[in-house]
C-alpha cells in the first residue's frame, strides 16, 4: 500500500483548491455583473420587469443551490445538450450569486433617503446619472460589508460542486481520504483550507468597512 506522508495530502489539497478559488471568482464576478444588470432593470420601474426579477430572486433564494446544481447538470442532459460538470458549476454559482447579489444592493439602494433622488431630479439629471452621480456612490458604502460577506458564502457553496464531479477541495477531500483512510486528518486538513480562504475575505470586509465609514464622517 502506498503511504501518503502529510505534505501529499496537502499538497494534493492545494492543488485542487486553486479550483475552489477560481470557481469562486468566476461565480462571483459573473453574479455581479448580472446581478447589477437586473438592479439597474429593477429600479427602472417598469413593474412587469420589476416582477419578473423579484419572482427570479425569490427562485434562487428559495431553492437550495445543491437543487440547483442538480437541475443543470442533469436537467438540461433530458433536452440532447451535454454539458460538464464545470460548466454546470459556473452556471449554477453564477445564477445563485447574481439572485443574492441583486437583492442585497436593491436593499443598499432603497437605504439612500428618497431626497437624494428628489434632489438629483431636480437638477434635470436623468436616470443613469441619478444612479451613477449620486446614488450607487452612497449606496457602496453600504453594499461593500454584506457584499463581501456574501463572497465567503460563494466560497463555501463550492463544495456543492463536488456532488456533480467538479473537483474542488471538498472533492479531492473525499478522493484522499478514500485511498489514505485517514478521513479526520484529511478533512481537518481541508476544513482549515476553507478557514484561510474566508478569514481573510472577513478582515477585509470590516477593514473597508471601516475606511469606508470613516471617509464618510
Amino acid at each position: 500500500m502506498v503511504e501518503f506522508t502529510l505534505w501529499d495530502i496537502l499538497r494534493n489539497l492545494l492543488l485542487a483548491a486553486r479550483w475552489t478559488v477560481v470557481l469562486s471568482l468566476i461565480a462571483f464576478v459573473g453574479g455581479g455583473v448580472v446581478g447589477l444588470a437586473l438592479l439597474v432593470l429593477r429600479l427602472g420601474r417598469n413593474r412587469l420587469v420589476e416582477v419578473a426579477i423579484a419572482a427570479y430572486v425569490q427562485l434562487f433564494q428559495g431553492t437550495p443551490l445543491l437543487m440547483q446544481l442538480f437541475l443543470l447538470y442533469f436537467g438540461i442532459a433530458l433536452f440532447g445538450i451535454e454539458t460538464s460538470p464545470w460548466v454546470a458549476a459556473c452556471a449554477a454559482l453564477t445564477l445563485y450569486a447574481s439572485a443574492y447579489l441583486t437583492e442585497i444592493w436593491r436593499g443598499c439602494v432603497e437605504a439612500i433617503p428618497r431626497g437624494q433622488w428628489e434632489a438629483s431630479a431636480s437638477l434635470a439629471l436623468g436616470f443613469g446619472q441619478q444612479l451613477v452621480h449620486v446614488v450607487l456612490p452612497q449606496a457602496l458604502r453600504i453594499a461593500v460589508p454584506p457584499t463581501v460577506g456574501f463572497l465567503v458564502q460563494v466560497v463555501k457553496g463550492t463544495a456543492l460542486a463536488s456532488v456533480i464531479g467538479f473537483v474542488e477541495l471538498t472533492k479531492a477531500g473525499g478522493m484522499i481520504a478514500n485511498v489514505t483512510y485517514e478521513p479526520l486528518l484529511v478533512y481537518g486538513c481541508v476544513a482549515l483550507i476553507y478557514f484561510a480562504l474566508c478569514f481573510p475575505i472577513s478582515l477585509c470586509a470590516g477593514s473597508l468597512e471601516r475606511k469606508l465609514h470613516a471617509g464618510r464622517h
